[in-house]
């Protein structure tokens, strides 16, 4: 039977890294959940342009998770 590597360090670093993302997410969905703190009387479009730099980003990440978009193998 073959010794398998020791793994306990990466995992316990993996494990906060996947937390620190579920935080992330959690906050960014309350914050939506608040129409980004933005009263509906009060939206201009430098919302719109700071809505579209949020959509930018997190599709960077979601593409290069599902390796989709520019990063499609």
């Amino acid at each position: 039977m073959r010794d398998r590597p020791e793994n306990s360090k990466p995992l316990e670093a993996f494990i906060a890294r996947k937390i620190e993302i579920d935080e992330l997410l959690e906050r960014l969905a309350g914050l939506s959940d608040e129409h980004f703190n933005v009263h509906p009387d009060e939206v201009h479009w430098g919302h719109v342009g700071t809505l579209q730099s949020y959509i930018d980003f997190l599709r960077q990440v979601s593409d290069s998770a599902f390796r989709e978009g520019e990063h499609a193998a």
